[in-house]
């Protein structure tokens, strides 16, 4: 518990520049304390004080604005930035190394038992405000583009944007891995500019080629005009 502890004091000035020392981070940050309970809710959980550990997790939204249940299963080096309400449900899952932004849901489409709640994959970012619900898979190494609704699996090294969620770019980038920030991440908006971009020449041509068209199907009509009327004189 103590190496965890020190662990995401750690990340917190690793992965957020206005973090300037460690006594900052413990005393100032609610996403480290949001963080911190949950750890502690969680241990109680798993060993069977449940009242307890909700009691704990109830005490952490209050003063932090950050919900997250305990029975959630949250890997190393979480980090929310901000945090402002961000909800995480029971059955939820996320792995290492992810970073998310204030506002962020990971939350559920069924009131039924069981798996309800998202999985998130290591080192996934996910912007402000977005929402992802379901029983669903977001692979590891992937970015949820802010204010996106994600209700489908994300494929790895994906890029994800919209309502609903769609994926923008998808593909293996070796620089996505323990090292990397979440500034590494290719920007969904960016990106999605990039694909209308690159299908432009082919637009372009197209356009080209259709107005050859229309100006041969005009001349033939004016031709086939003309000899019309010098027929009948």
């Amino acid at each position: 518990m103590l190496h965890r502890f020190r662990e995401d004091i750690q990340v917190a000035l690793k992965k957020d520049p206005a973090a300037r020392n460690s006594l900052e981070v413990l005393l100032f940050y609610p996403c480290f304390h949001a963080v911190t309970a949950y750890r502690l809710a969680h241990w109680l959980w798993n060993m069977g004080f449940r009242f307890l550990a909700r009691f704990i997790s109830y005490l952490a939204r209050g003063l932090t604005g950050i919900e997250i249940h305990p029975a959630a299963k949250i890997g190393r080096r979480f980090f929310i930035d901000h945090g402002m309400g961000v909800v995480i449900g029971e059955t939820a899952e996320v792995g290492d190394d992810v970073f998310i932004y204030h506002g962020v849901t990971l939350g559920g489409l069924s009131a039924k038992k069981g798996k309800r709640h998202p999985t998130i994959g290591d080192h996934v970012t996910i912007g402000a405000g977005a929402q992802v619900l379901g029983p669903i898979a977001v692979g590891r190494n992937s970015k949820i583009g802010s204010g996106s609704v994600v209700l489908q699996d994300v494929p790895e090294y994906s890029t994800v944007i919209g309502v609903p969620g769609r994926v923008v770019f998808s593909g293996v980038c070796p620089v996505q891995e323990d090292d990397a920030g979440p500034e590494s991440f290719p920007d969904p908006v960016a990106r999605a500019l990039e694909c209308v971009l690159e299908k432009l020449p082919q637009m372009q041509k197209e356009i080209r080629d259709l107005k050859e068209t229309v100006k041969k199907l005009n001349k033939a009509s004016e031709a086939g005009e003309a000899v019309h009327f010098t027929d009948r004189h």
